[in-house]
């Protein structure tokens, strides 16, 4: 036992000081350190925020509420963060995996053989071996090393591997609302398109009137070519948009395609049917700043990475300390098998290493730590100012969209009174071509008004939803690995 007491000796003075984790403790940082205010510098409501996890069923819209499920369960870019996080899962179980001892064994055979005996010269000159020796050798073998982490930095490791582990599961649903939020956007630019060509279309059967109404007046000599002239124009101008907006429909329904992790192409059958701009709720309360920051899937990812680079002030502040290992091993060898593990021969080791001296390398190492964790805490806080900013931006454009769509309304129906009168007088002979013009003009803008407000409305709304931190359950655990399927082919 002589032999291990400076082992015990070492332990005895080891394992006191394996209590002592250097380096600062992580602590949130309170809401004012941040820049939070009490509440929104613009006009909303401030009631607590309504269950806003499946915020795309407020629009009262089937296809579209099926259509961000579908994003949801089969886009690549959540693939992708699925992907992420799962090795975020797996760097926290090798960074626990070091507060454990390894161990590794091994086994042998070996055979040997040798003359023990002469030889012997045979009639007609052979020579043969008269005596063989031969023998087997049965060995196993253990072996035991283990770093003790006498100043915490194993455990600031695993410290800072968790809370990678918690951002990557926050980065996870922010890349899902990006995505929600895109599939909804897009699918109200469908739906703009849509009414648009439809305005135009109608303006078009109108203006083929008005060019035939003109032909004939002409024809009668009661008005000069000019007129003609005119109503051809206006026909080609309104028909010259229609190629542009058909393009613009085809994007925005390809877009939703690849949102959905298909061909471009795959949901024009769905969308085809014409169908309202999806309005969504007159009204949606938002709380207060400090709400939105438990909400928002981006805030609480920066936070979790300010906390993981300052564990790792820790993991550099400890090696500038004592670094204490253990290692051992057990070995046995016999030439049966049955008897291999009679004898038993062991060793134990323990060392203690101190840097002395390596150039300023290591302090440099604390102060580069220092310095990430002060460039998170200016990431976090960033994360925090900007997302009240989007919060506030989204509130000022569902208003501005809302007050410019009742406005619009106004104006269409001033529009439409103004182009039937235009019409009917100019059949009558009453009013010139000029007048006419321009009340179709006024109409075909009113309408086209209204269509780009009603799609803002529903576009800020989407908007709103996102930057209030809408479409994930805020509640989960983020470490929680979402099933999903997986792209590759293995």
């Amino acid at each position: 036992m002589s032999r291990f007491r400076p082992i015990a000796a070492l332990l005895a003075v080891a394992l006191p000081m394996a209590g002592c984790t250097v380096g600062p403790d992580y602590r949130a940082a309170a809401p004012a350190t941040l820049g939070v205010p009490d509440g929104y510098s613009v006009a909303a409501d401030a009631r607590a925020q309504a269950n806003l996890t499946k915020w795309w069923t407020t629009f009262d819209d089937p296809l579209l509420a099926s259509i961000v499920e579908r994003a949801r369960a089969n886009n690549l870019d959540i693939a992708q963060a699925v992907a992420r996080l799962r090795q975020a899962r797996e760097s926290l179980i090798q960074s626990r995996a070091q507060l454990l001892p390894t161990v590794s064994g091994s086994t042998s055979y070996t055979r040997s053989q040798s003359i023990v005996g002469g030889t012997t010269t045979l009639p007609g000159g052979a020579t043969v071996i008269t005596g063989r020796g031969s023998g087997n050798t049965f060995s196993a073998g253990l072996d035991v090393s283990y770093q003790a982490g006498l100043f915490g930095e194993l455990r600031r490791g695993v410290e800072s591997s968790r809370a990678q582990l918690e951002a990557s599961g926050f980065d996870f649903a922010g890349v899902q609302l990006s995505t929600e939020a895109e599939t909804a956007r897009n699918y109200m630019l469908a739906r703009l398109y849509q009414a648009q060509l439809a305005n135009a279309k109608s303006s078009l059967v109108i203006q083929d009137d008005n060019l035939e109404i003109a032909g004939f007046r002409v024809q009668a000599g009661l008005v000069s070519s000019i007129d003609a002239e005119q109503a051809r124009s206006q026909r080609a101008s309104t028909a010259a948009t229609i190629p542009t907006i058909e393009q613009n429909y085809n994007s925005a329904v390809s877009r939703l395609g690849v949102l959905t992790g298909q061909a471009p192409g795959a949901l024009k059958a769905e969308l085809a049917q014409t169908r309202p701009i999806p309005a969504g709720p007159e009204s949606v309360s938002i709380g207060i700043p400090v709400d939105t920051l438990r909400q928002r899937p981006d805030v609480r990812a920066a936070e979790r990475r300010l906390a993981s680079t300052t564990a790792q002030i820790g993991v550099a502040k400890a090696r500038l300390y004592p670094a204490l290992s253990f290692s051992g091993s057990i070995s046995t060898d016999a030439s049966k098998i049955g008897n291999l593990f009679e004898t038993i021969a062991g060793q134990a080791f323990a060392s203690l290493a101190q840097t002395i001296f390596n150039g300023g390398r290591l302090r440099s190492q604390v102060r580069g730590a220092e310095a990430a964790a002060d460039g998170a805490f200016a990431l976090y806080k960033s994360t925090v100012l900007s997302g009240l900013e989007d919060v506030e931006n989204a509130v000022a454009a569902l208003d501005s969209a809302k007050r410019r769509a009742e406005q619009f309304t106004i104006a269409l129906d001033a529009a439409n009174n103004s182009a039937i009168l235009s019409r009917s007088q100019y059949r009558a002979g009453l009013t010139d071509f000029t007048t006419l013009n321009t009340a179709e003009t006024s109409l075909l803008t009113a309408r086209n008004g209204l269509a780009q407000a009603q799609a803002d409305r529903a576009t800020a709304l989407v908007q709103l939803y996102l930057a209030l931190g809408g479409g994930w359950d805020s509640a989960a655990d983020p470490t929680v690995i979402p099933v999903q399927p997986s792209p590759q082919v293995r």
